[in-house]
């Protein structure tokens, strides 16, 4: 049950094979065997029960009256309610089905910590938009996941609650072909929205939400072998997210499949009152197409792509997928993004100002922690800063105020932003010239190990695990990363797709038709073949 796509889940709700309550219990279990994964600081599983049950009654209360309706028109005028007919009235297709949030959105009187220090007991007052909605939806939050602090980081491994692991490193696929010990040898998830992509891999929850400032949900769900949508700027609300870069942050989701994520997007999408760089969403079936027709559509490689650590097997699932557009008819073409050079500088200038003045918040006066250091209001200030933020977090707001003083603005912001624009037109040109999507590898390859990973600095595997990703949020387009295949070492490679703004639906009927050719190995919940862990054979194989 489980492994079950939230279509399908929610047809076993309606249907009655499973109700709220224990679906719930089996993610709260689920999240309990897993706990070595770090993929949550916060477990809500009191509200998480309440919730389900709630959900429960309502689909009780529906599926009484549906029966009720079915005896008079039987009484009345003989006729009887077909057997097709949905029993239950869910609030929505998420009603009952449970899902986490990244620990950088507002969630009401549940502690919302940025994986940091200095938010260590904080509790908003009120729900982030995408949150609300989903909760509107009758969708049970089953908790707040694990982060680097204040999302700056590519590895989920720099938060103040210990690095997140990723579920492969325990997978057979990994294990028995590598020789690895978990305990020791275990990858990373990539980050920073890496919790949440762990959350979906291990089967605790159906749908996850993250931040992707510069690939924060696409990084991860490469790694973790889950599918991500960085929607188009504007299009999801990002009240109560706390923010990075205001510029360039979306929320992202995750999912298990293309499928899933067109549903949640459709459910998350549009204006909000209350974040005034909201558009209205485009009017597009919130279904994808079961049969999508890749004829008539054209696939731009780019070029300036294959950037130097691009390793073999993602390059060769890179030209694998672009082959099968090939062969199924598709128009494919070679195209240049030429400032794609030049994002990753202009990338760092304009997050790291935009940091500074984020952060600048934090000073431990009206929320969030504050030093017992009393001279003077400087010294407070000073020491609560150094107290609440890790090293990473000061180093960007010293960068960026230094970006920022005013014989440095000119030179660098102002410069940042001119070149951000060229990248944007790029994207343009690219787009007017007939191409449909872009086809291009996620991340360099496939997870590292967290021995390895930390043997560089933050900024270092910053900027060579973000070159894919983050010029998309330079010029606020959508892009979805899916899973094509394992490595010869066993792990999950993604490939991202980019399209024109407003194209997210377009981008998931490509995702859609990409992930039934490729074959990628589903996750599975069996109960068969347990061996002595309590976990079974086929979930080893999958992502446990």
């Amino acid at each position: 049950m489980l492994s079950l796509t939230l279509r399908e889940v929610s047809l076993a709700l309606r249907e009655g094979r499973i109700s709220p309550t224990e679906l719930c219990r089996k993610c709260l279990n689920r999240i309990k065997k897993t706990q070595h994964l770090n993929a949550y600081i916060t477990v809500t599983e009191e509200l998480a029960l309440k919730q389900a049950q709630e959900a429960e009654t309502r689909l009780l209360q529906g599926a009484d009256m549906c029966v009720c309706i079915s005896s008079i028109l039987c009484r009345v005028i003989g006729v009887t309610v077909p057997s097709f007919l949905p029993l239950g009235a869910p609030k929505g297709p998420l009603d009952g089905i449970p899902f986490a949030v990244k620990d950088n959105f507002c969630t009401e009187n549940i502690k919302t910590t940025c994986a940091s220090k200095m938010l260590k007991d904080y509790a908003p007052p009120y729900n982030a938009t995408v949150v609300q909605k989903l909760l509107d939806q009758g969708a049970v939050l089953m908790g707040k996941t694990n982060m680097d602090e204040f999302a700056m980081g590519s590895g989920s491994t720099d938060g103040a609650f210990g690095p997140v692991r990723n579920p492969w490193s325990y997978a057979a696929s990994y294990t028995e072909k590598t020789g690895a010990v978990p305990e020791s040898d275990w990858v990373v998830c990539g980050g920073s929205s890496g919790g949440s992509a762990a959350a979906v891999a291990s089967l605790t929850s159906y749908l996850a939400l993250g931040s992707d400032t510069g690939g924060s949900t696409r990084n991860p769900a490469a790694l973790c072998g889950v599918v991500a949508l960085k929607p188009t700027y504007g299009l999801l609300s990002r009240h109560g997210l706390i923010p990075l870069v205001n510029s360039m942050d979306v929320p992202g989701i995750m999912a298990r499949s293309a499928s899933d994520a067109a549903i949640v997007l459709g459910i998350l999408q549009g204006l909000d009152m209350r974040d005034s760089t909201t558009v209205a969403a485009p009017s597009s079936p919130t279904e994808l197409p079961e049969h999508f027709d890749v004829k008539n559509i054209c696939v731009g490689i780019p070029k300036e792509y294959h950037a130097p650590g691009l390793s073999e097997e993602t390059l060769m699932q890179w030209s694998r997928v672009t082959d099968m557009f090939e062969r199924a008819g598709a128009r494919v073409e070679q195209v240049s993004l030429p400032h794609t050079q030049h994002s990753i500088v202009c990338y760092r200038v304009l997050c790291h100002a935009e940091v500074a003045s984020n952060m600048a918040r934090f000073d431990g006066l009206e929320y969030g922690l504050r030093s017992k250091v009393d001279s003077s209001t400087e010294a407070m200030y000073a020491s609560t800063r150094h107290e609440g933020f890790n090293d990473v977090v000061r180093g960007r707001i010293l960068s960026g105020n230094y970006f920022m003083l005013k014989q440095n603005y000119q030179h660098y912001f102002v410069k940042a932003q001119k070149v951000r624009r060229l990248i944007a037109d790029d994207f343009k040109h690219v787009f007017s010239s007939g191409v449909d999507v872009l086809l291009t590898p996620t991340t360099l390859s496939d997870a590292t190990r967290y021995s390895d990973f930390t043997q560089e600095d933050n900024q270092t595997r910053s900027t060579q695990e973000d070159v894919f990703t983050q010029p998309v949020n330079m010029a606020g387009l959508p892009a979805v990363s899916v899973p094509t295949a394992l490595s010869r070492r066993g792990l999950p490679i993604g490939l991202q797709l980019i399209g024109p703004a407003l194209q997210d639906k377009k981008l998931l009927s490509v995702a859609q038709w990409i992930e039934q050719r490729v074959g990628f190995p589903s996750i599975r919940d069996s109960s068969e073949s347990r061996n002595e862990t309590g976990v079974t054979k086929r979930e080893q194989t999958s992502a446990v």
